[in-house]
């Protein structure tokens, strides 16, 4: 396994990160253990989760597993760099109620003490917000996250879904008061959504914030989804099957898949393997249903993009360019 530093920190983070959301709604919990159990075997130490995960299990659920994981002993929790998430309403009638959602010093209080009994543990190595708050100005969120850092139960904090612009008003707020601020942005970041390389990837940097990015496959469509049809496998489905009614969008994953096909590569491991080429990428959030899957996004790590696969998936899918001269001058 590879790692390298969070960002600025001098935490040590595997280049895969494990992400946990079908714990729970997809994946049971005997089986959600076992891919905890494989993936730090194969030396990947960074796990994320949410505090509204479980969805239809039950919000709060995934991380309830992972403590139930972490129970389980054996140095787990130690070997464990840990990130979870807040900000949605946790309300147990899925009902929003004031003070119940966002990043609110009350809302931050509430929502980690929560967290830490759900997970079984004493402390969260990073804590993230999960959304923009424009309503709660960022002395207030700092001043209740600085708490957290005083009382031990939170060591880092970051971001995840932020827009450039709110990562430098974020880490100017913590540097008045001397704190360490943001030190990761979990963003939506693949060959096919590549946004986030116009001003949110340069802010990261800017700020020493390590990048996480998130639906590595978009939603499945740089899996190999049409070959997969085509040999009369598993079909797509919800966004995925949405996305490829579009002609335009089929054509380019096409290409994709053709091109691949013909240099040999896997399409997942591939996408997952550009990823670990961007510059500023500390690793993508990989999502595994079951532990072979897991073993598949392993091999991402061993792969070797040619120059000639680079070029020709940027031509497939272009990226915005760098700002301000994507859209000036």
């Amino acid at each position: 396994m590879e790692y390298t530093q969070l960002g600025r920190t001098g935490l040590k983070v595997s280049r895969l990160v494990l992400g946990t959301m079908n714990f729970g709604p997809q994946t049971d919990e005997p089986t959600s253990h076992a891919i905890m159990d494989a993936a730090l075997d194969a030396g990947l130490n960074f796990m994320d989760t949410a505090n509204v995960y479980g969805q239809t299990a039950g919000k709060g659920r995934t991380e309830e597993i992972i403590g139930s994981w972490f129970a389980q002993g054996g140095g787990r929790r130690d070997r464990t760099v840990l990130a979870t998430k807040m900000y949605g309403d946790m309300g147990a009638d899925g009902a929003a109620w004031p003070n119940h959602d966002k990043l609110s010093a009350v809302n931050i209080r509430r929502a980690v003490d929560a967290s830490l009994r759900r997970l079984g543990t004493e402390y969260i190595d990073v804590y993230q917000f999960h959304h923009v708050d424009r309503a709660t100005p960022f002395d207030e969120i700092w001043q209740a996250i600085d708490v957290l850092i005083q009382q031990g139960k939170i060591l880092y904090a970051g971001s995840s879904n932020f827009p450039g612009f709110k990562i430098a008003q974020a880490n100017e707020a913590a540097a008045r008061r001397g704190m360490v601020g943001l030190v990761s942005e979990q963003c939506h970041y693949n060959l096919y959504e590549r946004r986030a390389e116009m001003e949110v990837i340069p802010a990261a940097r800017e700020y020493g914030l390590g990048v996480i990015p998130w639906s590595p496959l978009a939603g499945g469509l740089l899996g190999g989804v049409l070959g997969q049809e085509a040999q009369g496998g598993r079909r797509a489905g919800g966004r995925t099957a949405d996305a490829l009614t579009d002609p335009a969008v089929r054509a380019r994953v096409q290409a994709y898949e053709d091109l691949l096909d013909k240099h040999g590569l896997a399409p997942g491991e591939t996408a997952l393997a550009w990823l670990l080429s961007r510059p500023g990428v500390t690793g993508p959030i990989i999502g595994p249903r079951t532990p072979e899957q897991l073993t598949g996004a392993l091999r991402a790590l061993e792969l070797e993009l040619s120059e000639e696969v680079l070029a020709g998936l940027d031509e497939i899918f272009p990226g915005p360019g760098p700002a301000p001269e994507a859209f000036a001058w």
